[in-house]
C-alpha cells in the first residue's frame, strides 16, 4: 500500500472591527467598514494585500503542480466570512480557487461559516453554521464536504461524537504528544465512542517546520530545501500511512514571505517526494480515509486545538477581557435570533469570529509575538474596547426593536 502525503490547508480571514468607540454606540451600525488607507482594519485593504501576497502567487504554483502532476492532491477549507469578502472584493481570487478545485483533486473540508467558537457555547447556532458553511461551499464551487474541522482545529470527544453522528467520515485534530503518549500521527485513528468516524492528527512538527521555522535563520536546520525535507519524511517513519502536513494558506506569501524560497520549495516539494520511493503519493483527507484502516482509538477528553504552546483554547479564553467578551455576545441569542432581523443577526454572528478574542489574548511570552503580529490593534485592552461598544450598539438595536434581554 501506497505511503502517502495529506497536504491540508486552511483559509479564514475575519472581519476586523475599526476603532469603534462608546461615541459611535447608539448612533453607527457599522463595525467592520473602515475605509482608512492601508489600515490594520480596513478589510478590503487586508484582503487584496493576503491576495497579492499570499492566494494568487500559492494558486499559481499549485495549479501548475496540478497541471503537470496528475497525483499531486491537497484539502483545504475556507471559511464563508472569507469567500464573501473575495466576492465583494477580489472575485478573480475566488475564481483562481474555483479552478484548483474544478480539478477534481483539491476536496474543501467543512467548518463552521464565521470562524467561531459556537460549539463550546451553543450547540443549535454551532449547527446552523455548519449548514451554511456547507450551503455556501455547494453552491460556490460544486462540493459537499465530507470531513469536518472545527475552529483552530479545537477537538475532544464530545466534538467527535457529534461529527460522527452528522455523518461525516473523518475530523481532524492537533497530533498533541499528551494525547498520543507512545503513538505517532502518521496513522489513521478512530475517535473514542464512535462507530464510523475517522481522526486524522496533525504531525505538528513536521508542519510547523514549514509554516514557522522556514525562514528562521537562527534555527539550526536552516535553510530548508524540498530535499531534505522529504529526506525527514523517510526518517521519520518508514512504516507511516500518510505524512499530515496541516497548515494556513497564507504560509505560502504571508507568514513565510516570497524571498524566502518558500514558493520554490512548495514547486520542488512535490517532485521530491514522488521521485524518493515507488510507493509514495498524495492523498486527499477523504482518499486517505477511505484506503487506510484504523489503528488505534483515541481519547481526548478535553479541548486540544493547534494554537501556541498550550494547544488549548487559552489564545482565545484565558484572561477576563475574553471570557466577558465571549459570554456577552453569546448571552444575546435568543433576542438577535427572536429579532428576525438579518442584519443583527449577521452583524451578531460576525462578531463570533474567533479572531475578536485572540487579539484581546495578553500572554506576552513565548506566544506573545504571534498574537501581536496577527492582531490589528495596538494591544489587547484596544481589541476588547471596541469588540464592547460594538457589542453595546448590537444591544441598543435590540432594545430599538423592542426586543425583550
Amino acid at each position: 500500500m501506497k505511503q502517502a502525503i495529506c497536504l491540508y490547508l486552511h483559509l479564514h480571514q475575519p472581519l476586523r472591527i475599526k476603532h469603534y468607540t462608546i461615541f459611535n454606540s447608539g448612533i453607527d451600525h457599522e463595525y467592520f467598514n473602515d475605509q482608512t488607507p492601508n489600515a490594520n482594519t480596513n478589510n478590503e485593504f487586508i484582503i487584496n494585500k493576503v491576495a497579492h501576497k499570499s492566494y494568487i502567487p500559492a494558486n499559481k504554483t499549485l495549479k501548475h503542480l496540478l497541471d503537470t502532476n496528475p497525483e499531486f492532491k491537497f484539502s483545504i477549507s475556507i471559511t464563508g466570512v472569507l469567500i464573501e469578502q473575495l466576492e465583494k472584493w477580489a472575485p478573480e481570487v475566488l475564481q483562481s480557487f474555483k479552478e484548483l478545485t474544478d480539478t477534481g483533486r483539491v476536496e474543501i473540508v467543512a467548518e463552521t461559516y464565521h470562524h467561531s467558537l459556537a460549539f463550546f457555547y451553543s450547540r443549535a447556532e454551532f449547527e446552523t453554521q455548519v449548514a451554511m458553511h456547507r450551503q455556501k461551499i455547494n453552491d460556490v464551487f460544486g462540493q459537499n464536504p465530507q470531513v469536518f474541522r472545527n475552529t483552530e482545529l479545537s477537538y475532544n470527544n464530545d466534538l467527535a461524537y457529534w461529527a460522527d453522528k452528522a455523518g461525516y467520515k473523518a475530523i481532524i485534530a492537533e497530533g498533541w504528544d499528551p494525547i498520543l503518549g507512545w503513538r505517532s500521527p502518521n496513522f489513521m485513528y478512530r475517535p473514542t465512542y464512535t462507530n464510523n468516524i475517522k481522526l486524522m492528527l496533525k504531525n505538528y512538527r513536521l508542519s510547523d517546520d514549514i509554516a514557522f521555522r522556514f525562514s528562521n535563520r537562527n534555527w539550526s536546520e536552516w535553510p530548508l530545501t524540498a530535499e531534505k525535507f522529504v529526506h525527514w519524511l523517510g526518517a521519520a517513519m518508514d512504516n507511516a500511512q500518510t505524512f499530515n502536513l496541516f497548515m494556513d494558506y497564507e504560509t505560502f506569501g504571508e507568514h513565510q514571505w516570497e524571498d524566502t524560497g518558500i514558493f520554490e520549495f512548495l514547486k520542488a516539494f512535490p517532485d521530491f517526494w514522488m521521485n524518493s520511493r515507488k510507493d509514495r503519493t498524495f492523498m486527499t483527507l477523504s482518499e486517505a480515509v477511505d484506503t487506510y484502516e484504523s489503528k488505534d482509538t483515541i481519547d481526548m477528553p478535553y479541548t486540544v486545538t493547534w494554537a501556541d504552546t498550550e494547544r488549548d483554547l487559552s489564545a482565545w479564553l484565558d484572561n477576563s477581557m475574553q471570557q466577558q467578551a465571549v459570554n456577552a455576545i453569546y448571552e444575546l441569542q435568543d433576542a438577535v435570533i427572536r429579532s428576525n432581523d438579518w442584519q443583527i443577526i449577521e452583524d451578531w454572528r460576525r462578531l463570533q469570529t474567533s479572531d475578536h478574542f485572540y487579539y484581546m489574548c495578553t500572554k506576552w511570552f513565548n506566544d506573545g509575538d504571534v498574537h501581536a503580529y496577527f492582531s490589528p490593534y495596538s494591544n489587547p485592552y484596544d481589541a476588547f474596547t471596541n469588540y464592547m461598544n460594538a457589542w453595546r450598539d448590537l444591544k441598543y438595536r435590540l432594545i430599538e426593536k423592542g426586543i425583550e434581554l
